[in-house]
């Protein structure tokens, strides 16, 4: 994919696209002659349940989204396929029998559902990449940055590392294969580390679970020796919690810097009490509501609020110049946490800052 770079430094709070006019864009009749009216159906295929954000933040704020937007009038069908490429086909074909007005796709393989894809264009179906970029005849696609996700984590890494890291051993525990973000989060963390330090073992971990990932570091603990471990670049935050089992394991009670991604709940107690070093905080509202405004928009064909919407544009291995909107991302530390998570209504503090956590939050100024 091509990337649209948002210039952001990591420790910089969510660029506000509202303030440019892009999530705040708006329809009214004069736009076009709309296709269909508020009476329709959006089918919503999202890829797994491990990563807890999909059923917690996407569907809710996507079905709340698209009812504040048809005046109530308007359904979601939602599906999800529990990292399962082949019952997401199901899912998808299903949508198309039952006629659904446009489809929102956030595939568990984006190379298999191509010809799923397919079948919904030739069924006069559109349907909308939502943050992993399927191949096949897309519509639009919505996502965050990726390679910036990989270059904060990195930068973040090499920063808590210090100077004269070159010889330094890491180990980068990379989303799944199937996932075409997963790549782009590599590469954008490459591109911070190589030269930086030594990659010690780099593992692409399949379905992106936990328990795949705390297998992958037993392994690498095994090669490299826990003591020659000087950080570890988990990209997700399922991820570094499987890290952090391997590690305590192994025995090592003073554990390395480990980056993660999404800002789970579990990983922001973990940063307050020192065991994650950092997640990359992604605003789902964000991409969630734009991604329900652009499904409206393009089934009522509404096609300047559209255009708002998606003015990047990338590149797919099956298609080019996407229209696209790319979120930008912050870097999530116990510094931060107050400005970003609470403030925008993730998690209240009450649910952060438990029995077990009442020292650390207190130290961060969680009140």
């Amino acid at each position: 994919m091509r990337r649209i770079a948002i210039p952001v430094a990591a420790s910089s709070l969510i660029l506000s696209l509202a303030g440019c006019g892009v999530l705040g864009a708006t329809g009214d009749s004069g736009d076009a002659s709309p296709t269909k009216g508020n009476d329709l159906t959006v089918g919503l295929l999202l890829p797994e349940k491990a990563n807890t954000r999909y059923d917690k933040f996407d569907h809710p704020i996507f079905e709340k989204k698209v009812a504040a937007l048809t005046d109530n009038q308007g359904r979601v069908e939602y599906a999800n396929a529990d990292a399962d490429a082949a019952r997401q086909e199901t899912q998808l074909q299903a949508m198309i029998d039952n006629g659904v007005d446009v489809i929102v796709l956030d595939a568990v393989d984006a190379k298999a559902v191509a010809g799923g894809v397919r079948k919904a264009k030739d069924a006069g179906i559109p349907v909308i990449a939502y943050d992993r970029l399927a191949e096949g005849p897309i519509d639009a696609y919505i996502s965050f940055d990726n390679e910036l996700v990989g270059e904060v984590q990195g930068r973040t890494l090499l920063e808590e590392l210090g100077s004269g890291t070159a010889a330094d051993r890491i180990v980068m525990m990379n989303g799944s294969p199937t996932d075409p973000n997963a790549g782009q989060f590599k590469q954008g963390a490459l591109d911070e580390l190589e030269g930086q330090v030594t990659i010690a073992k780099s593992y692409d971990t399949k379905d992106w679970k936990p328990e795949n990932a705390e297998a992958n570091m037993a392994e690498a603990i095994d090669e490299i020796g826990a003591d020659n471990i000087a950080g570890v670049l988990a990209a997700n935050d399922g991820m570094a919690g499987g890290v952090i089992k391997a590690l305590e394991a192994a025995g090592v009670t003073e554990l390395p810097p480990i980056t993660g991604q999404d800002a789970e709940l579990a990983a922001v107690q973990r940063i307050l009490t020192g065991e994650q070093f950092m997640s990359v905080y992604k605003s789902y509202p964000q991409e969630a509501e734009a991604a329900a405004e652009m499904a409206v928009a393009r089934v009522q064909g509404r096609d300047i609020q559209f255009d708002a919407l998606t003015r990047d544009r990338v590149d797919s291995p099956t298609q080019q110049d996407i229209p696209s909107q790319l979120v930008t991302v912050v870097a999530l530390t116990a510094d931060n946490i107050k400005d970003t998570v609470v403030a925008d209504g993730i998690y209240p503090v009450s649910d952060i800052c438990t029995a077990d956590y009442e020292e650390e939050c207190a130290a961060a100024g969680l009140k």
